[in-house]
């Protein structure tokens, strides 16, 4: 996924390159656009995750920036908020994107930015400029996984949270029993183990504090 430095031949003219930056958001994505470096960004808003328009405005400011039909584009987006699919759809339209680990970014820059939903456009163009024309450093790229692969991820990831949630159950138990003075070990029988349970002044529990060790 790392763009190499453009190529010239001598006495050939480099092709042009259309760069779009993507700031992401829930509701709407914001899109940077450049062919280089000084040159003012045209920024265009889009509904998230509407494909069409993000292919459409593509196509507008290839016309804008007087780029023909077939110039390529190169883009980029900060990863995590919308997974792997994004980065899959704009390969598949032939574009070369960067998944951005936002956390290398705020390392390469040192002065963290004013928070807000997405990275700001025109530092995102700036820098895939700067990795366009050859720096290595400017940021560290995610692996995006196969299809096949992210999905084999899934089993994985669900027993692991079925452990946090066994471990959040557990001591929620223990911490409601224990502000009662009881204990119980093990866990495994709790339906059971409530009716034999007594206070300290050997009276049984009380029914709200069973129902709810029953419903945790």
């Amino acid at each position: 996924m790392r763009t190499t430095a453009p190529h010239n031949e001598q006495g050939t003219t480099p092709e042009r390159v259309l760069f779009m930056a993507f700031a992401l958001s829930e509701k709407t994505w914001k899109l940077g656009f450049t062919t280089g470096p000084g040159q003012q960004p045209r920024a265009r808003g889009v509904a998230a995750r509407n494909q069409v328009r993000v292919l459409q405005e593509v196509a507008q400011a290839k016309q804008r920036f007087g780029l023909p039909e077939s110039a390529p584009v190169v883009s980029c987006y900060e990863a995590g908020r919308e997974g792997c699919w994004l980065h899959r759809f704009l390969q598949a339209q032939g574009i070369t994107n960067h998944g951005v680990d936002s956390s290398s970014i705020e390392v390469n820059r040192r002065q963290r930015r004013a928070q807000s939903d997405g990275l700001d456009l025109r530092t995102l163009l700036r820098m895939l400029l700067r990795l366009h024309h050859g720096e290595r450093e400017v940021w560290r790229v995610v692996h995006v996984p196969s299809v096949a692969a992210e999905d084999q991820r899934h089993l994985h990831r669900a027993l692991e949270s079925l452990k946090r949630e066994r471990a959040s159950t557990t001591a929620r138990i223990k911490g409601l029993l224990r502000r009662q003075g009881l204990r119980l070990t093990p866990l495994n029988k709790v339906p059971k183990q409530l009716d034999a349970l007594r206070l300290w002044e050997g009276t049984p529990m009380p029914s709200g504090l069973r129902q709810r060790l029953l419903r945790v």
